[in-house]
């Protein structure tokens, strides 16, 4: 079962989701752009970055999320927002920037997503990514531990392999070498201060539970949220003032293409 993006529940950590996003695009080289896609753009906090950033360009956002694009509109109403798969996008023409914070980690076959991406760019164009790296965190491993131990295990079977784990920072640079001028791979691990271990749940409900949260009746999945926030509870400990430190790992890649 296939469900839409929760937008409120997302946009409850805006601030943190945004802040990533930002770091990203203060490391675009480029000043001048006259068409910039924002590809899985999601409520269009990031798209709003890139208006700031490049006011003069025609900036553009997709995604796959109708409630994430009605989001989007209501923000941006003078931004063009458009519903497809990210995984097979194609430009209608090259683009100087394609930014793609949070989306790419969805999408399968980066050896050869991100080298077409490449081609989607003019000459000196920058393709600019992040990505969540937190698959073996104890958030995301908790998640398929409690799918396998319940009675609803045989349901989650698929959640369990729903994202696949991403390349490394060689893969990157191998995958992009040959159209690139330019290429910056960094990795960052924030260390987000949330009120509980109940403020984490909520956080991944909205994200990387969805697989799991989907295909489970209301029953089960208060069931198995009450199982996945025992873990969590276990996992991370409270503070000297009760709150929880969320540790969350992010690959980040701009590439510039050859000039």
């Amino acid at each position: 079962m296939k469900t839409d993006w929760n937008t409120d529940q997302y946009l409850q950590f805006e601030d943190l989701r945004t802040r990533p996003a930002y770091e990203l695009l203060n490391r675009v080289a480029i000043d001048q752009s006259k068409k910039v896609v924002d590809l899985g753009c999601g409520p269009g906090n990031s798209t709003e970055l890139l208006r700031a950033r490049f006011p003069s360009a025609v900036i553009s956002g997709v995604d796959s999320s109708p409630k994430m694009l009605d989001e989007a509109r209501k923000r941006l109403p003078h931004v063009t927002f458009s519903l497809d798969d990210i995984a097979t996008w194609k430009p209608e023409e090259k683009a100087d920037v394609i930014f793609a914070n949070a989306s790419l980690q969805w999408v399968t076959g980066h050896s050869d997503l991100f080298p077409r991406l490449m081609q989607c760019l003019n000459t000196g164009g920058i393709l600019a990514v992040q990505m969540p790296d937190n698959l073996s965190e104890p958030t995301h491993a908790l998640m398929r531990e409690t799918a396998s131990e319940g009675p609803w295990a045989e349901k989650l079977s698929e959640a369990v392999k729903s994202r696949e784990t991403i390349g490394s920072s060689a893969d990157y640079y191998n995958w992009l070498a040959d159209q690139s001028e330019v290429i910056d791979i960094w990795r960052t691990s924030y260390e987000h201060v949330l009120a509980d271990a109940g403020a984490i749940v909520d956080w991944v409900k909205s994200t990387g539970l969805r697989p799991f949260l989907g295909p489970l009746n209301d029953q089960e999945r208060q069931s198995y949220l009450e199982h996945y926030l025992g873990k969590i509870k276990q996992a991370y400990r409270p503070l000297k003032d009760g709150r929880v430190l969320l540790t969350f790992p992010r690959l980040f890649i701009v590439a510039q293409r050859k000039l």
